[in-house]
C-alpha cells in the first residue's frame, strides 16, 4: 500500500548499499550516508546512481534522482544478452555470459540487482578482481552498455542480419 504523497513508479528501485561516511571538523566527526540505488523497468532500461545526505531516506531518494538520469537502453535478445561481454570499472570485472532459457540470474548481489532491474530472465555472470559494490555495479554496467544487437551489427557493417548470423 502506497501512502498519498507517494506516486506508484513504473520503474523497479533496488538499493544496493548504504555506507556511513564521515568528515572530521572542528567540532567532531560529521556524519553522512551515501546510498548506491539501481533503477530499471524490467524492459531493458536500467541505471544507477549515488546520493549522499545526513539521513538516509534523504540519501535514497538522492540515489534515485541520479539512477533515473543515468538510465540508457540495453538490447535483450528474448530473455538474456545477444553475446559474451566483459564490463571493467576501477579494479572491479564482471563478465556476463548468455544462457538458455530457464537458467535463471546467476549472478552475485550486486550484480544481481543490476540484471534483474534491467529484465535481463536467464544470464551466467562472474565477478572477478574487487568486490567492492559500487565497482561492481558500475562494471556490470559497462559490459551491458557494450552489447549490440545482431540488427546494430549488421546496420553498421551494411549487411543483412543473416550474413551476420550466418
Amino acid at each position: 500500500m502506497q501512502r498519498n504523497n507517494e506516486q506508484i513508479s513504473e520503474f523497479k528501485e533496488k538499493l544496493v548499499a548504504v555506507n556511513r561516511v564521515s568528515k572530521t571538523v572542528k567540532g567532531g566527526r560529521n556524519m553522512r550516508f551515501s546510498a548506491l540505488m539501481v533503477v530499471g523497468d524490467e524492459k531493458g532500461r536500467v541505471g544507477c546512481g549515488m546520493g549522499k545526505a545526513a539521513e538516509i531516506p534523504e540519501a535514497i531518494r538522492k540515489g534515485l534522482d541520479a539512477a533515473k538520469k543515468e538510465m540508457r537502453t540495453i538490447p535483450i535478445s528474448g530473455t538474456t544478452i545477444p553475446h559474451e561481454v566483459t564490463g571493467v570499472f576501477g579494479t572491479g570485472k564482471v563478465k556476463l555470459l548468455p544462457a538458455p532459457e530457464g537458467t535463471g540470474v546467476i549472478a552475485g548481489g550486486p550484480v544481481r540487482a543490476v540484471l534483474e532491474a534491467a529484465g535481463i530472465k536467464d544470464i551466467v555472470t562472474k565477478s572477478i578482481g574487487s568486490n567492492n559494490k559500487i565497482n561492481m555495479v558500475k562494471a556490470t554496467l559497462e559490459g551491458l552498455k557494450q552489447l549490440r544487437s545482431a540488427e546494430e551489427v549488421a546496420r553498421l557493417r551494411g549487411k543483412t542480419v543473416e550474413e551476420i548470423l550466418g
